[in-house]
């Protein structure tokens, strides 16, 4: 049997298995890791049995991801299901997107919301996802929701340093000459009565 030569470029094997690692389909994602494999110099059978497949099969999806791309990767379910909202390129984008962080310049925030995922993604990607479904997404990618206080665009970090150089160290301390306040005799006992008293 003749193997088959990856004749497309677009993608090279960290590109794979970074797209394999953001995939909502395993079977996809198994095939991208074969792929990769390929173009790292391993053996097609190699590849193939490493991944879970004979070596027909991975001549099969070399021949649909040449055709295709990597949308050859996935079955095909005719009328089966709903289609995914996002490509696993694009879905590999959003999640380089959280990682990044937004640009206050581009996106006009400091952190993400879901809702400010959203409109990047319609904008993007032509899909308006609801929240509940980029929150969905961000969990299936790893990400969890974390609250962290944001930088201000402005915040300069040597004017910082420069502060705390200037700001005393230490409170001063209190001399140890001053006298403790006086205890209160309330409750205490009673002094014995002078014996030059009268009655």
């Amino acid at each position: 049997m003749v193997a088959v030569a990856l004749t497309r470029d677009e993608h090279t094997a960290a590109d794979l298995r970074r797209l394999a690692a953001a995939c909502r389909d395993a079977a996809a994602a198994r095939r991208m890791l074969a792929l990769a494999l390929v173009l790292e110099g391993s053996p097609r059978a190699v590849a193939a049995e490493t991944c879970g497949m004979d070596r027909q099969t991975l001549r099969d999806w070399v021949h649909r991801y040449n055709a295709e791309g990597l949308a050859g990767l996935s079955n095909r379910y005719e009328g089966l299901g709903r289609k995914p909202l996002l490509t696993p390129e694009q879905t590999a984008a959003v999640a380089e997107l959280v990682r990044t962080g937004p640009d206050l310049a581009t996106h006009g925030v400091v952190r993400w919301r879901r809702a400010d995922l959203a409109a990047v993604i319609e904008q993007r990607f032509g899909v308006r996802p609801d929240v509940r479904t980029v929150g969905k997404l961000l969990r299936r990618l790893g990400f969890r929701r974390l609250s962290v206080r944001p930088r201000h665009p402005g915040h300069d970090a040597a004017a910082q340093e420069a502060h705390k150089k200037t700001s005393p160290t230490s409170l001063p301390q209190r001399s140890r000459s001053t006298p403790a306040a006086s205890r209160s005799n309330s409750g205490g006992k009673t002094k014995p009565a002078s014996a030059s008293k009268g009655p």
